[in-house]
């Protein structure tokens, strides 16, 4: 009787130290949340702010360069000014957002110095009419303060990789107004395979207060809605299952584009002032050579034209490709997201005549496909469909992600973003 009882006595303690233990992870939750709270709503603030500032001096810069179209003659000057800047910072050798993910996974610095140049930088070169983008600049900037921050602050390691993820996910959302893609992209881009779920309440946080703060210094996001959508039928979901294909190779193209031009740029020309004086040179031949001077810039304007017009030439996806490498492989800054958007908006609208589909829902398909083949960022891209598209093409654009996801490889925009796990195998421990 007397083991009995000093069992059940044991037994009580064990069970009155578990309960104990399940209050103390509640309550350590409890304060992680809080503390997080404070921290992600400050990221917010802080680079919603800032990114506001730089959405409007790019429209300002865009504008001016609408205003005096011949300024695409001094693109190659200003290139040489971009890489003075980063020559007199001592940073030439910058990586550009390969930094910010690098950091995350190796814990290895930001300059804060990456902040104000990024922003200069991007804006010169939408000035002089280079082919970038502006999400990855604001990115960028997101990812630099919040580093920032966190090094002010005295954070551990470990924080200090989730207040990065907290800084890129408020820079995308301030700049684009989808907060809710802000929010997963940046858990999902720094490995393929996995997500850091640890920062979903940060990221999240500071996603949509940096929307809520651009929305107050009028930052509009950039809206297509898709007004008419055709039937889910089987026959329209395998027509859109057939065009993924495409895009997604397409995708791969764009990434293999970036790589290979920069790196032919950077092994003939090794000094950093011609090679992108010369790259200057060559957009401007582009623009003699074809013609046009429509494939200068981020490519959101060649979006609204055709989303509106319901027309784009078979070779569009192609210029866009060219002009973009070119820009981005000499040296000029910017990013590559709004120029993917923009592909695969000219590859959709095209298309839309050979499958016989409205123009609207394999537009928003091509684009959201081509985000998707060149991000490797699936749950990012559904998201972002809802918010630039609306809801009612769902099945279209979970075709369109699932598929383009799984044929464009192990090819990505960031060369640091690590491909874990495999694609097309269910055995966790494949790497491609």
């Amino acid at each position: 009787m007397e083991d009995k009882s000093i069992k059940g006595k044991l037994s009580y303690i064990k069970s009155k130290i578990n309960n104990l233990k399940e209050k103390y992870e509640y309550i350590k939750s409890v304060i992680t949340f809080f503390k997080w709270l404070f921290l992600s709503t400050s990221i917010g603030i802080i680079v919603g702010g800032i990114c506001s500032l730089f959405a409007h001096t790019l429209e300002f810069a865009v504008n001016l360069r609408g205003t005096y179209p011949k300024i695409i003659l001094l693109l190659p000057f200003f290139g040489l000014l971009i890489v003075f800047l980063y020559k007199i910072c001592k940073d030439d050798d910058d990586k550009g957002t390969n930094t910010i993910v690098a950091s995350i996974q190796e814990s290895s610095d930001i300059p804060f110095k990456m902040a104000p140049l990024i922003f200069i930088s991007t804006v010169i070169t939408q000035l002089a009419g280079g082919s970038a983008g502006r999400e990855g600049a604001a990115v960028q900037l997101g990812g630099s303060i919040a580093k920032r921050l966190g090094k002010t602050l005295k954070l551990s390691e470990d924080s200090q990789r989730g207040i990065i993820l907290c800084g890129m996910s408020a820079g995308f959302s301030a700049l684009f107004g989808t907060p809710m893609a802000a929010a997963i992209f940046s858990l999902e881009v720094i490995s393929v395979g996995i997500m850091h779920y640890s920062a979903l309440v940060p990221c999240v946080t500071a996603s949509l207060m940096a929307h809520f703060v651009a929305e107050g210094f009028n930052v509009e996001g950039e809206k297509f809605l898709i007004h008419f959508v055709p039937m889910a039928s089987p026959e329209n979901l395998f027509k859109i299952a057939l065009f993924a294909v495409i895009v997604g190779g397409i995708s791969s193209i764009f990434c293999i584009a970036l790589h290979k031009v920069e790196h032919i740029f950077e092994k003939y020309i090794r000094n950093q002032y011609l090679r992108i004086f010369i790259g200057g040179c060559l957009v401007i031949i582009l623009c003699v050579v074809f013609g046009t001077e429509k494939y200068l810039g981020s490519g959101m304007e060649i979006i609204e034209f055709i989303y509106l017009r319901g027309e784009a030439e078979w070779y569009s996806c192609l210029l866009k490709i060219l002009f973009t490498a070119v820009t981005i492989g000499a040296g000029f800054k910017g990013g590559e997201i709004v120029p993917s958007l923009c592909i695969g908006a000219c590859l959709g609208v095209f298309a839309s005549d050979i499958i016989g589909m409205h123009h609207g829902i394999v537009m928003a398909c091509g684009m959201v496909g081509l985000f998707c083949g060149v991000t490797n960022c699936p749950l990012t891209s559904l998201l972002l469909a809802f918010e630039l598209f609306g809801v009612s093409g769902a099945p279209f654009y979970l075709v369109t992600v699932a598929v383009s996801y799984m044929v464009s490889g192990s090819h990505r925009l960031y060369k640091k973003q690590q491909i874990l796990y495999s694609k097309t195998a269910t055995n966790y421990d494949l790497k491609e």
